[in-house]
């Protein structure tokens, strides 16, 4: 057990050509990996297959959507300025800026925008307010919605980095699922990718929650004991009718990390909104999920963690070397898979 506990013991290796760059199309012909953990088998198949093994069990989506988050600008100076909006903060928003600023800083995007640093952060991201200059000299100050609107406009799909590219327009379209519907996520809850509308409609119960993804979901484990990592928060939203599935016997699929992580929040305070900074581990196992669908994680993660807590790290990391050797597409835009 005390293995578990150490961040170096979560670790791989994966070569460069396994990072999913783009998307497969149509999305449900991804690869997926089947774990039966009663009769310790894998079974390699096609995500489109994936109801064969949970098609009468009850799913449960987060249908967060995500915004273009990343935009491009200048300082007063004229140096170039890359801003990350990760989400709103008070009365303010959290980001991070590629580039060095101080408290006072503003910076300049296209169609007027202006953000000005209040804060710097300890853990790297800044404190800004985005603000419009209107027609008679005043200054407006955005809200969430206001400021969504615009960046609809002038910003990018904000791809993990370690796909290392631009986006480019497919991105706006594939880097989003089929269902997403509440604005506010900077990150795509990428199990949920793989699902087509014909796949979609074949499921019949199915039911939704809201957790809008930060970065934080990529930001590293920087302890070597996971005790004393201290997990990011997100909001998240639980309707009643999802939250009285939750209540019952019903045995629920959840798809992807990001809805895993609310709804074992939602077991074990029954808050139905609020900000989600749940920890799954070996140390910390799941107490509701029954089956889980999921993406291939970064080594070291929380991610990776959290698939632990389902099946143990020496088994998660067992099933990581084969689906290597079987050339599994790895990381957001890669393929998936399926614990039972």
């Amino acid at each position: 057990m005390e293995s578990d506990l150490l961040v170096s013991n979560y670790d791989y290796d994966l070569p460069e050509e396994l990072i999913a760059k783009y998307p497969i199309t149509p999305r449900d012909e991804a690869k997926l990996l089947v774990y039966d953990r009663k009769k310790d088998k894998i079974i390699h198949t096609k995500f489109k297959n994936i109801l064969d093994f949970v098609g009468d069990k009850r799913f449960i989506f987060n249908d967060t959507k995500v915004i273009k988050a990343r935009i491009f600008g200048k300082k007063e100076s004229g140096g170039r300025v890359e801003l990350l909006l990760n989400r709103p903060f008070n009365n303010d928003f959290l980001v991070y800026i590629r580039g060095k600023v101080k408290r006072g800083t503003k910076l300049f995007f296209d169609r007027g925008l202006v953000a000005e640093v209040k804060e710097l952060l300890e853990d790297g991201s800044r404190v800004v307010d985005f603000k419009l200059r209107m027609e008679y000299g005043e200054w407006k100050i955005l809200d969430f919605y206001e400021l969504v609107n615009i960046l609809e406009e002038i910003g990018h799909i904000p791809l993990p980095p370690y796909i290392k590219r631009k986006d480019e327009e497919i991105d706006e379209k594939e880097y989003q699922t089929i269902f997403a519907k509440k604005e506010g996520a900077v990150a795509a809850p990428t199990a949920s990718l793989h699902f087509t509308k014909n796949l979609l409609d074949k499921i019949e119960k199915k039911a939704y929650l809201t957790l809008h993804v930060g970065a934080g979901t990529f930001k590293p484990v920087e302890v070597e004991d996971i005790r004393f990592h201290k997990m990011h928060s997100e909001f998240f939203e639980i309707p009643k009718n999802t939250a009285e599935i939750l209540d019952s016997n019903e045995e629920i699929v959840a798809v992807g990390t990001t809805a895993t992580r609310t709804i074992e929040y939602y077991a074990r305070t029954k808050k139905l909104k609020g900000e989600c900074g749940l920890f799954l581990n070996p140390l910390n196992p799941p107490i509701r999920v029954n089956h889980l669908i999921t993406n291939f994680h970064l080594p070291k993660s929380t991610l990776i963690m959290l698939v632990a807590s389902f099946i143990g790290r020496k088994k998660t990391l067992e099933i990581y070397e084969i689906a290597k050797k079987e050339k599994y597409r790895f990381y957001s835009y890669g393929d998936a898979m399926l614990i039972i």
